[in-house]
């Protein structure tokens, strides 16, 4: 083996005794899916396979790749077909897309924030906006989780030494506890201090509203926030990512978002086959399934006597908090030998005392499923 830096081999072996050490494994397609997160199935959908299939035969070429950036020879025309749908669908003047929800957040975030301007986000945001905030070096703030009482104090502090803009950032459904804050209120708070709101609607994309249109469009609040961020790495069973906001926006981020100007555009093939899992979405009954199990979920919590340590949530992520990284590791392993793939929620990635198994609830998983796993984690729990 190679040498590499002291500090790499340190910072590895603390990995280790915390836990906490990642590794890469091939996923085991025969274990009950209660860890990924194709919420409507859509990654196997063999309907938008063929239908995006379709679409590319119908250029009559093949089209392995984009060739370039959209700016250069990457914007073949399935592109500007979906930024015209999503818009429609979605509600918006304007959209944009991304490699990724990841790409997205940092070339929205590095490319708009100023020097001068203060962003205000939830302490849950996930990562890929705190590390475009990082990028953009502008001076932030953390509130709470959910507690807008705090935001305000620090709109209230913020607004003492702001010369430029403030930004409010938060997510509608949160990747780790599945909760969601109140986006009436908090558009409310937004408009009142003049500040600009940024929503990723990563997790309710697909998953919230009679189409899967995501949180924001449910409470009919699409013209009230700035910008909007959905992903199609998740429900949609695809890859890439949507920015959502006025056209002077979208014209704004072609010209200045390092993560859009200089990357490969994605290939026709992926494009199209976005293009078909939201024509999917519209007539899908996997929406509905899903909201059905999501019910059964939480009624076998209560059942089970498992709600002191589930976190509330109506969404399809549904955790428990067990403490200890090496506990709860201990049970991910006993659920996975048991049939199930439910993925354990380590520290750092959350707060110390904080770990917990993360349930992703899907269209497709059955009753008894649900049953059976939430059965075996109450006797867990109560022998150990």
């Amino acid at each position: 083996m190679k040498k590499v830096p002291n500090i790499i081999n340190q910072k590895l072996e603390k990995r280790f005794k915390q836990h906490s050490f990642r590794i890469l494994k091939e996923q085991n397609d025969q274990l009950v899916d209660f860890s990924s997160n194709d919420y409507l199935g859509f990654s196997k959908s063999r309907v938008i396979y063929d239908k995006a299939h379709q679409l590319v035969l119908e250029e009559d070429q093949a089209w392995n790749g984009s060739t370039g950036s959209r700016l250069l020879t990457g914007n073949h025309h399935f592109y500007i077909q979906l930024e015209q749908q999503l818009a429609e669908f979605h509600q918006a003047e304007a959209a944009l897309v991304f490699n990724s929800g990841y790409d997205a957040n940092i070339g929205l975030l590095s490319a708009i924030l100023q020097r001068n301007d203060i962003v205000i986000c939830d302490e849950y945001a996930h990562a890929s906006i705190r590390d475009g905030i990082q990028i953009a070096r502008t001076k932030n703030y953390k509130f709470k989780h959910n507690d807008l009482e705090d935001l305000k104090k620090k709109i209230r502090h913020s607004r003492l030494q702001n010369k430029g803009s403030i930004y409010i950032i938060t997510e509608s459904i949160f990747s780790m506890d599945g909760d969601s804050p109140d986006l009436l209120e908090l558009v409310n708070i937004a408009e009142k201090n003049d500040a600009f709101l940024i929503i990723d609607e990563a997790h309710a994309t697909g998953v919230i509203g009679k189409n899967g249109e995501g949180l924001v469009q449910k409470m009919d609040l699409s013209d009230r926030v700035f910008a909007r961020i959905h992903t199609f790495g998740k429900a949609l069973g695809t890859h890439g990512a949507v920015v959502l906001g006025s056209k002077r926006l979208i014209e704004y981020l072609t010209n200045f978002s390092r993560t859009f100007i200089y990357t490969t555009a994605l290939p026709p093939h992926s494009v199209a086959t976005i293009l078909s899992a939201y024509e999917e979405m519209k007539q899908t009954q996997a929406i509905q399934d899903l909201y059905r199990n999501i019910q059964l979920f939480k009624t076998q919590i209560v059942n089970n006597q498992l709600k002191s340590i589930f976190i509330e949530s109506n969404s399809a992520i549904q955790s428990c908090i067990i403490p200890g990284n090496k506990r709860v590791k201990t049970i991910a392993k006993a659920l996975y030998d048991a049939g199930f793939d439910v993925k354990p929620i380590l520290a750092p990635t959350v707060p110390e005392n904080k770990e917990r198994l993360r349930f992703c609830l899907h269209s497709f998983n059955t009753e008894n499923s649900i049953n059976i796993a939430l059965h075996f984690l109450s006797e867990w729990i109560n022998k150990n």
